[in-house]
């Protein structure tokens, strides 16, 4: 059985348990275009609508949700998603507030997972499923040095009916010291230090 810890920190953010207390900042911070591409979206920016979408998050079997604090800000949420540790495989999944796009926020968020689950827990993978419409996403994972896959065709059915495409990007094992570097110094400069 895989541990994964209640708490993570690095220089830019903090990584605290996803609770129902954060349903005030989630409908703060609510823009439809944040929520466009994800498979289980809330429809609308109702305080029934956002409590139902994180209780979803919250109570789906084996997924470990975190909320992402930039200082004392929410910023959005990181999850684990279906972590098989029969397979040491896991799958991230990332929502951040459209205000923190761009920054250091998903970087280090990633980075801190990455780094439990390549360094702790020794998985061997780990992936992330994109909508094919999703390009900026899609640069991001590209970014970090994530391997593009390729695609699930109609692999989730999304909350209008229509089906999602997914792209699949991946991390492994013996990637992870390269990946490590390049985020280390996109984050930290040349001490390379978090």
């Amino acid at each position: 059985m895989w541990r994964f810890p209640q708490v993570l920190e690095g220089r830019y953010v903090r990584l605290r348990p996803l609770s129902l207390a954060h349903l005030p900042a989630f409908l703060r911070h609510y823009d439809p275009e944040v929520y466009r591409f994800l498979s289980r979206a809330p429809q609308e920016a109702t305080p029934e609508a956002l409590r139902a979408h994180l209780e979803g998050l919250l109570a789906e079997p084996g997924r470990v949700n975190w909320a992402v604090y930039r200082e004392d800000a929410l910023a959005g949420r990181i999850s684990v998603i279906a972590p098989e540790p029969e397979h040491a495989k896991l799958e991230l999944g990332t929502m951040l507030f459209k205000p923190f796009w761009g920054s250091p926020v998903n970087k280090e968020a990633k980075y801190l997972l990455l780094r439990h689950a390549f360094e702790v827990l020794g998985a061997e993978r780990v992936q992330f499923k994109v909508d094919l419409r999703n390009e900026r996403s899609q640069r991001a994972l590209e970014a970090l040095g994530a391997v593009r896959e390729g695609v699930l065709r109609k692999n989730r059915r999304l909350p209008d009916g229509a089906f999602r495409d997914d792209v699949v990007y991946s991390v492994l094992k013996e990637e992870w010291p390269g990946v490590k570097a390049r985020l280390e110094a996109r984050l930290y400069g040349a001490s390379g230090n978090p």
